[in-house]
């Protein structure tokens, strides 16, 4: 449907829209005020809405906000003349599609609008990578537009959320919809690899920089450059090496470990993170100032328990994907199975849903998942949580229970420290930390 409905109270720039517009194809339908475009909204299906900003009576943001009532999946594309980046922001929050300021060439209109077409098509779902992160959700549906919008920058972005909410899906979003999209897409795990290993794998190092450097090695933020680096986790990063990073962000150039000459870089910085940076910079954890300067775009996930609207949707495109790729006859959720599902908490957000569905679905004997199917991965968590020890959970301190779940973790993942972190919702650091709080005997 690629009718546009075009809101404007002056007259010439109403008729000057639709006859660009119409030049390129699209039906056009004109609305000299905010009462009238609402009653036609009400009354007809567009495509699209454009609407100046400043107008008698209801404005645009009026405007916008009736739209997104009464048709949320429509577009709506503000113009004006007024316009500052504090507005610009506070309509995308409000669901603007994207926002043009006056005066402006016909052409730059028709590439806008070419834009916010193609944008539409994710607010329902975007891909990277061969995965998809799927929302009907508003919350998720407004977070993307505001992702849109940081996009086309070159805006650091700090994305903030709970392990398994889709940060790093998130980042590649960002990157695909960038300028930079042609270019390298480097990701960093700030958690998994050990302190002392960091920061040669970031910066790279010149043959001879130490023991066991054997040649030059080009660092991540080298192998990103003219693209996007990804900082997985970054508040596991240590303080020293915050510093340097700082240095890197201000001087935008790099210099390899035991290097003289200073690398200069053409790069878009994103970070993640799963821990609240505020009270970490608070703490002493975090620098203050490498915080400001990565917290310039700010994106919060929410956890998958906010999304109510998502909950079942998620689940039943799981079923499906999993039903595909094994070949099963799997094609509903049984009612017991997705009241189970609706009230399930979920700590592990998506990620631990996509499993569990996995699971259940090749679980399942017949064309419908049951609940039996999804039990099988709680019975497993109840006897790890209560039983971890081979104990009863009332003879035991929540110490005791911690330290077992801790050690029958790392003895299924052989040792795996940055696996069994993942599994057990915390980060490595916090891993290392425990066991060196129960002593050195710890497997791993």
């Amino acid at each position: 449907m690629n009718t546009i409905l075009v809101v404007d109270d002056e007259a010439d720039m109403r008729f000057a829209i639709k006859e660009a517009l119409g030049r390129k194809g699209y039906s056009i339908d004109l609305a000299e005020d905010g009462k009238e475009a609402l009653k036609k909204i009400s009354e007809s299906s567009y495509g699209m809405v454009i609407s100046d900003m400043k107008m008698p009576g209801l404005g645009g943001m009026d405007v916008l906000k009736g739209i997104k009532k009464a048709a949320p999946h429509v577009p709506v594309l503000l113009i004006t003349a007024f316009g500052t980046i504090q507005k610009a922001v506070e309509a995308v929050k409000e669901g603007a599609v994207d926002f043009i300021l006056k005066p402006f060439t016909l052409e730059a209109l028709e590439t806008t609008v070419e834009k916010a077409f193609r944008h539409t098509e994710d607010l329902s779902s975007f891909e990277s990578k061969g995965k998809s992160m799927l929302t009907k959700d508003p919350s998720m549906n407004r977070l993307i537009s505001i992702a849109s919008v940081a996009a086309s920058s070159d805006a650091t972005v700090l994305i903030s959320g709970e392990s398994g909410t889709g940060k790093e899906l998130l980042a590649r979003f960002l990157h695909t919809r960038s300028p930079r999209k042609d270019n390298p897409f480097v990701a960093v795990n700030c958690a998994s690899i050990p302190e002392g290993l960091l920061e040669s794998e970031l910066f790279g190092h010149e043959k001879g920089a130490f023991t066991g450097a054997m040649n030059q090695r080009h660092g991540k933020f080298e192998q990103a450059n003219t693209g996007t680096i990804l900082l997985d986790e970054i508040s596991e990063m240590d303080l020293k090496l915050q510093a340097k990073l700082l240095r890197v962000i201000q001087e935008k150039e790099v210099e390899r470990l035991g290097g003289k000459v200073a690398v200069p870089l053409d790069i878009r910085i994103i970070a993640t993170t799963n821990r609240d940076m505020k009270k970490e910079v608070k703490e002493g954890r975090f620098r203050e100032d490498l915080f400001y300067r990565l917290n310039i775009f700010p994106l919060t996930l929410p956890p998958l328990r906010e999304r109510s609207t998502d909950i079942v949707y998620l689940a039943e495109a799981f079923m499906n994907k999993f039903a595909f790729k094994y070949s099963r006859r799997v094609e509903e959720i049984s009612k017991e199975a997705l009241d189970h599902i609706k009230g399930r908490e979920w700590r592990g957000n998506i990620r631990e849903m996509e499993n569990a569905i996995e699971r259940a679905v090749l679980l399942s004997q017949g064309t419908t998942l049951e609940l039996e199917s999804l039990l099988v991965d709680e019975d497993r968590e109840e006897r790890e949580n209560y039983h971890v020890t081979g104990e009863p959970v009332n003879n035991m301190t929540i110490w005791e229970m911690e330290k077992g779940l801790i050690c029958k973790t790392l003895d299924d993942v052989e040792g795996n420290r940055t696996k069994a972190a993942e599994l057990l919702g915390i980060s490595v650091r916090t891993l290392r930390n425990k066991l060196k709080e129960y002593g050195q005997n710890l497997p791993g």
